[in-house]
């Protein structure tokens, strides 16, 4: 049924203005529920419902008016010749302009503009009109400003379980992406992980923009600058890979197992060689092997980490990282495990030759090592709890500054690219730190909490406004720099170098009287004639040395009778001389009744002692009272602390050394009673 309602209204009164009035309210109509009518629906629950949050937008396309641009060239005529004088004929001009330097008018003009002219260039040479007269000011609002930095960007590992970042490399152009390592280094991992790389794309961190798939884990990664596609790849498994990114992820050549290194490879650079194919590598198997990747069957040289020189690599030092700088290309240094740093020389002729310095930098492994990029013969290493600054032209000396101990491990460290007194360390605790040098050497300028995670990796960009750093779960932080601490000051280089050759004249001197002091001590030393110990003279001297700190423990604890002989010490006699009578022990000048009452006491005074014994099983020991008594009496057998302790007397260790004597510790559970702090036993 169709409903339809007309109705007709004055064309005067379309678009008249409605009124409103405010009206109570009222009930239009009432529809009670009806519970019959539930039984023809089904309830649903729970009901989802979506909301669109965002405001919706239109897009409008607008074409602007396009300007014709065309390029035309203009050729320029020289003009201001008479009409007889034609300027293509150069004989004419040449007479013209003689008739003309013949005139008086123009020998006239020219010396009157010639001291106007002459004005206006000593007054431009005076004055310059481009110089910047708030430079300085402005380095200085600059200076003022604290350094920062922030967090822009965290790049994730997409497998699971989560593997360590062990290296990370920055594109060569413009660091539009970063390859990161993966691979897990705890010793005999029992997972099977994942051993895929990637290549990430700063602006597209969500998605790796290429996977490396290499036949094991890769440890280190590195960018070939002459050549952007070429990645090179140092494997757990000792193998050297390279990748050519044009062609995918799978690598295009491998070392054979048998001729690459037994360790994994800890670090691995590109040589700047003509062809730009040649590259080198160490690993903690104590080599160091040169590679050309057009010929990757064996390697082109050998050079074995033996600091003794004798080339054996069974006492080879396992590398443990890897540097070189490009403007040295002969020289490279290498970290060991054994905490020792190796310069080394590619150009000497023979391998031992080939070991230039050695430095002994770090208690533990050496975890990175680095050249300064403006300041070569200067370079960075970071080991056990420290950050040290070392120079090549002190050969045997320490480093010439150094950070302070921290509270845990420091893992990596790097210069920054574009200010010469600044680098970075990362710690296990998850904190980066930021040294300017020039400012603060004992703390750093800017701690910055990074991660949870320890941070194993750490590289700066080439203008060293953004720094990586990888933790051990797998994660990559990028973090930006404030403008103070990737842009360089005035001077800032000079006073850097001022500082480096200051603290190595500093280390020189040191060094110098050090040796100094120890020739003189040798020589004073030589000068003295050599005594020959008498061995009855060194037993007589302990041996007095020995009672005599006894006698004077018994006399500060009140344990010794004034009128009581402490005797020789001889098993089976108590306090008298042996050599003498039995009554020479005994004071002279006392009634027969006295003596009598004192050696009665004396006799039950045994007795008791006896019969301790006898309940008590007692070991062989010294005491204060019966020196070399076997077993003690029960009245010195409580007494603690009556013999020193073994080393502190030069008599009593000299007399336990000729006796035999074997100082052993106590044992507090072997009896009840109170026994001495250290025992000698007879062997």
């Amino acid at each position: 049924m169709e409903i339809k309602y007309e109705y007709s209204r004055k064309r005067s009164e379309f678009g008249r203005p409605c009124v409103f009035s405010d009206l109570l309210a009222e009930v239009t109509v009432n529809i009670p529920p009806d519970p019959a009518l539930a039984e023809d629906f089904i309830p649903q629950d729970p009901v989802d419902f979506a909301v669109q949050e965002g405001p919706v937008l239109a897009g409008h396309e607008v074409n602007t008016e396009r300007s014709q641009v065309t390029i035309r060239g203009v050729n320029h005529v020289e003009g201001g010749w008479p009409k007889h004088v034609d300027p293509k004929n150069q004989e004419l001009t040449t007479r013209y302009r003689e008739e003309v330097e013949r005139e008086e008018v123009y020998t006239k003009t020219i010396q009157r503009l010639g001291f106007v002219v002459e004005h206006y260039i000593k007054q431009n040479n005076t004055i310059d009109i481009y110089e910047e007269y708030f430079e300085e000011e402005e380095e200085e609002d600059e200076d003022e400003e604290h350094p920062s930095a922030k967090i822009i960007c965290v790049i994730r590992d997409p497998n699971n379980p989560r593997r360590m970042c062990t290296h990370l490399s920055w594109h060569p152009d413009s660091n539009r992406a970063v390859a990161v390592a993966y691979c897990s280094l705890d010793f005999q991992e029992s997972r099977n992980l994942n051993s895929d790389s990637y290549v990430w794309d700063v602006e597209k961190p969500y998605a790796p923009e290429l996977t490396l798939k290499p036949s094991s884990p890769v440890v280190t990664l590195e960018y070939n600058s002459k050549d952007w596609y070429h990645m090179l790849g140092g494997c757990y498994n000792g193998q050297i890979v390279y990748w050519d990114t044009r062609k995918g992820g799978l690598p295009m050549e491998m070392t054979p197992v048998e001729f690459s290194h037994r360790d994994p490879v800890y670090g691995a650079y590109w040589l700047p060689s003509r062809t730009g194919t040649e590259c080198f590598s160490g690993s903690t198997d104590g080599q160091v092997l040169w590679w050309d990747i057009r010929k990757l069957s064996q390697p082109s040289e050998r050079l074995v980490l033996d600091i003794s020189r004798q080339d054996q690599l069974k006492d080879a030092l396992g590398a443990s990282s890897l540097d070189f700088a490009p403007v040295l290309p002969t020289k490279f240094l290498v970290g060991t495990e054994q905490g020792i740093i190796i310069s080394c020389n590619r150009d000497a002729k023979t391998p031992p030759e080939k070991i230039a310095n050695i430095f002994r930098s770090h208690i533990g492994a050496v975890y990175r090592v680095t050249r300064n990029p403006f300041f070569p013969k200067v370079f960075l290493s970071v080991g056990d709890w420290t950050a040290r600054i070392w120079t090549e032209e002190l050969m045997d000396s320490s480093s010439i500054m150094e950070t302070r101990y921290h509270s845990s491990y420091l893992m990596n460290t790097c210069w920054s690219p574009v200010k010469p007194a600044v680098f970075f360390t990362v710690r296990s605790d998850g904190v980066l730190d930021i040294w300017d040098i020039l400012f603060h050497q004992k703390e750093p300028s800017l701690s910055v909490k990074v991660s949870n995670d320890p941070l194993l990796s750490l590289c700066s960009q080439d203008n060293g406004r953004i720094v990586s750093c990888a933790t051990k779960m797998g994660n990559v932080s990028l973090l930006e720099l404030s403008p103070g601490l990737c842009t360089i000051r005035k001077n800032e280089k000079t006073l850097t170098s001022t500082m480096f050759e200051r603290e190595a004249r500093r280390e020189k001197v040191l060094q110098d009287k050090y040796k100094e002091r120890l020739l003189r001590e040798q020589e004073q030393l030589r000068a003295q004639p050599e005594q020959q110990e008498d061995a009855v003279q060194t037993f007589q001297q302990a041996r007095e040395d020995f009672l005599a700190s006894i006698k004077a423990e018994r006399r500060r604890r009140g344990l010794e009778a004034p009128g009581e002989v402490t005797g020789m010490g001889r098993p089976g006699h108590h306090s008298r001389d042996p050599s003498k009578g039995r009554a020479q022990g005994e004071p002279q000048g006392e009634p027969l009744s006295v003596r009598m009452k004192r050696r009665r006491q004396l006799l039950a005074k045994r007795r008791r002692s006896k019969a301790s014994r006898r309940r008590r099983r007692m070991p062989r020991s010294v005491c204060s009272g019966c020196t070399f008594l076997s077993p003690p009496c029960q009245s010195c057998c409580r007494d603690r602390a009556t013999v020193p302790r073994p080393g502190s007397s030069p008599g009593l260790c000299a007399l336990s050394a000729l006796l035999g004597w074997q100082v052993e510790d106590p044992d507090p559970t072997a009896a009840p009673w109170p026994l001495h702090p250290y025992f000698l036993w007879c062997e």
